[in-house]
């Protein structure tokens, strides 16, 4: 790391020493008996920056739901009036005019959050999401934000790497998984402590069966080179047009069961992968199948890297 992005790591850990607060990847969420799942991914804008009241939202958590990681959508659609006249697209399939990065959602995002009560806060997991992962200023983007929420963020992302149907509309560079940009930020965040989700397919649109994913070798490279950084893969690689459910467990296994890969951890959120989770029994099975051996792997994989000592109780 260079010298600038070391006096800014030592920065950001000085300030969190003196605020009392440290990052981490815990969950500071209270128990419920009623929980039946934790949301590790909720995005509460749209691509218009758009979504529903928080307060609402929370009604509709309940008790079933326990805690949640919150976010925006890093990206804000353009209104071009020369692209769709009069409609106001609030999606990035409604129209050909580019995204955008909307940094102003990390500052929303604690507005939001600081309108709940102490007992309401503690069940959400603020996220940093308005970074370019293309852009070597992303790390000082993350700095800015921390030092100005201190102790607030536990988290970076989720953002965009390769993603359907959005990557190519972006303005300006295209991200990369080689990307000296990503390097910096997945440094960074081994550094100072929070844990980076990371939204990346792990193949193209529609590819054809037989071939091996665009993105696996990249990927695993990139885990690789950054072993001390918390990674949680969004969609388990998974997005809205994908191969079966069993090619992508059979590419995907390899690397969740890389003792060097222990560091990574993936979610299942988001309706359209759990329709090709659910779509057949075999399906469901094989998804099943590689979850519960993925634990099996990580416990192993803990247990060998932090033994505990031969009395401990």
């Amino acid at each position: 790391m260079d010298r600038n992005s070391g006096r800014i790591v030592l920065l950001v850990l000085v300030w969190f020493l003196l605020s009392g607060r440290s990052l981490s990847a815990q969950s500071r969420f209270p128990v419920f008996d009623e929980v039946e799942v934790n949301d590790t991914h909720f995005h509460l804008t749209n691509y218009d920056q758009q979504g529903p009241d928080i307060h609402t939202f929370l009604n509709l958590m309940d008790t079933k739901v326990g805690s949640v990681a919150l976010f925006a959508i890093p990206l804000q659609q353009e209104w071009s009036y020369h692209t769709s006249g009069e409609f106001a697209p609030t999606n990035d399939l409604h129209s050909d005019a580019p995204l955008y990065y909307y940094s102003f959602t990390d500052a929303f995002i604690p507005v939001v959050y600081r309108s709940l009560s102490k007992a309401e806060q503690a069940r959400f997991d603020p996220m940093i999401t308005g970074l370019n992962p293309a852009d070597m200023y992303g790390v000082d983007h993350t700095c800015r934000v921390l030092l100005t929420f201190p102790g607030f963020f536990p988290g970076i992302g989720e953002f965009t790497v390769h993603k359907e149907f959005v990557s190519t509309t972006v303005a300006g560079e295209t991200a990369s998984l080689q990307n000296p940009a990503l390097d910096r930020i997945l440094a960074f965040a081994a550094d100072v402590g929070p844990i980076a989700l990371i939204h990346n397919d792990l193949d193209v649109l529609f590819a054809r069966n037989g071939t091996e994913p665009a993105y696996l070798s990249q990927t695993t490279s990139l885990l690789k080179r950054h072993p001390n950084t918390t990674i949680l893969w969004a969609h388990a690689g998974m997005g809205r047009v994908v191969r079966t459910v069993a090619h992508q467990a059979s590419t995907s296994e390899p690397i969740l069961r890389d003792p060097r890969c222990s560091h990574l951890y993936f979610d299942i959120s988001w309706g359209e992968v759990a329709k090709y989770l659910l779509a057949s029994p075999e399906a469901t099975a094989i998804s099943a199948d590689l979850i519960n051996h993925t634990l099996i792997s990580f416990s192993l994989a803990r247990m060998k890297s932090h033994p505990q000592p031969e009395n401990s109780t």
